[in-house]
């Protein structure tokens, strides 16, 4: 029994001080942000004589509620009509394609260069679409600017984003700064705007400009056709293609521009189903890129030791889940022996200060009434750890090579009850509603044989409970609909 002990004793100080290193990333890329955060860049002025072509690429599959909106925002681009080419990559399968169709052939009616774009099958997903889209362009266009169905940019995007392109020809991607449609529907989405826009204002801009590789984030990007291309274009190996293709470009040479003061809107998940599923594939493909691409970057003779250091922390950044869930699992048990008393526990409640410090700052970069937001952190603790066991189970399944369908988030628009994209509920809330239990029942534990830890565990109690709870509601609410 001892040689157990030991060995659980092991996973338990290995787990934590994997957090540590984590955390130890996140707090780089903060200070990074403070000393780099007003670098301004500034684009050159294109007249319309000037400006290139550009391809708008909207990949679409069963957005009934939202492809209108998106192709009239397209539609209202403030770019030259006879250098704009909207191109709607339509793979559904529903009545989307008959609604898609009739606006499509209004927009060329009124003299929109537009174009309905269907293929035999939808192998390849988002990224075949996109590949296949490719395959369409005159050899004039030079740029491609990427949209989900959910997004809505502003009719002055390509006038913000394309001079820079065409400015530098090293530059191979422009990336803007996700905003928010939906913000104030519930909790939920409160919490989710905290953490887009953690990533979005520090990450994405100390990534960018500390030289670090950073990622497309799958919309709301202009790409040079070239970067593409000679990157070796849309690949489907992975969940996360956008992630896939910015790593190889970049690894070509590819440089990349981040642009936080350019927001495209977008619509956030506003059901814990859809949240945990768009969640589960960006950590199950991200960790196929990882398995990837971390043995490319160590090769990659044009990277330093720490950008290949951060790349790789990058890459592996949803393995903290695995980590949440081993840690939990493995503590009662080494409290019941009394093996943690003589541990240092520093570690773990360092794992913890600087995701927060990383929202808390980005609310005050961004808004006035950044302290009414910051009350939104206990919403972030519960749904951001809540979700460890789903996203444990998609890890695991990017590290055995297990290939699956790509799963699009439902969109909603308005149209919250009676949806026919609305998700149900899966087993993994039994599984939350038993961590949840599991953690509370180590709580008690805690209090007599290390009350320092108590905390820890009911914070696991309240974010798995959280989330249990909030699926079986919304499970009542939607089967009511």
């Amino acid at each position: 029994m001892t040689i157990i002990w030991t060995l659980l004793t092991a996973i338990y100080v290995i787990c934590a001080l994997l957090l540590c290193l984590y955390a130890i990333g996140t707090l780089v890329l903060l200070v990074v942000y403070l000393k780099r955060r007003k670098d301004e860049v500034v684009p050159i002025a294109l007249t319309d004589a000037d400006c290139p072509s550009v391809a708008v690429q909207l990949p679409i599959y069963n957005e009934l509620y939202v492809v209108e909106r998106l192709l009239e925002a397209c539609a209202a681009f403030d770019y030259p009509k006879d250098k704009l080419l909207i191109q709607l990559l339509d793979d559904s399968t529903d009545e989307t394609v008959d609604v898609a169709a009739r606006k499509i052939a209004e927009l060329q009616a009124r003299g929109i260069n537009a174009v309905h774009v269907r293929r035999p099958n939808r192998q390849g997903y988002k990224a075949g679409a996109l590949g296949y889209g490719l395959t369409l362009l005159d050899e004039s266009v030079g740029f491609v600017a990427v949209f989900d169905a959910d997004f809505v940019p502003q009719p002055d995007f390509l006038r913000q984003t394309v001079p820079f392109l065409v400015a530098d020809a090293a530059l191979g991607m422009v990336q803007s700064r996700w905003g928010h449609l939906n913000r104030e529907d519930n909790v939920l989405t409160r919490w989710q705007a905290v953490a887009v826009d953690g990533h979005f204002v520090v990450e994405q801009t100390a990534r960018n400009r500390a030289g670090f590789l950073m990622n497309f984030n799958g919309t709301g990007g202009v790409w040079r056709v070239a970067a593409i291309k000679s990157a070796g274009g849309w690949l489907d190996t992975t969940l996360t293609e956008d992630l896939d293709l910015s790593y190889r470009a970049q690894l070509e040479g590819w440089r990349f521009l981040y642009l936080p003061n350019v927001v495209v809107p977008g619509e956030l998940p506003p059901h814990i189903a859809a949240f945990k599923q768009q969640q589960a594939r960006w950590a199950k493909g991200s960790i196929q890129c990882m398995v990837q691409l971390v043995p490319v970057v160590w090769r990659s003779k044009r990277l330093t030791f720490v950008q290949r250091l951060m790349a790789t922390m990058h890459l592996c950044q949803y393995m903290v889940h695995p980590f949440i869930i081993l840690m939990l699992l493995i503590t009662p048990v080494l409290l019941m022996t009394k093996s943690l008393q003589d541990l240092p526990l520093g570690p773990l409640g360092f794992a913890w200060i600087a995701p927060p410090l990383v929202f808390v700052i980005s609310q005050f970069a961004l808004y006035k009434d950044w302290k009414r937001r910051v009350i939104e952190l206990p919403a972030l603790v519960a749904f951001g750890t809540g979700i460890a066991w789903s996203n444990s189970n998609a890890v695991i399944s990017g590290l055995l090579g297990r290939h699956e369908e790509f799963k699009r988030t439902p969109k909603y628009a308005d149209k919250l009850r009676g949806n026919k994209y609305a998700l149900r509920i899966n087993y993994n809330i039994y599984v939350e509603m038993f961590l949840s239990a599991y953690a509370l029942w180590g709580a008690t534990i805690a209090i007599r044989m290390s009350p320092q830890i108590v905390p820890y565990l009911l914070m696991y109690a309240f974010a798995f409970g959280v989330v249990g709870v909030w699926g079986v509601r919304e499970y009542w609410q939607l089967r009511g609909s």
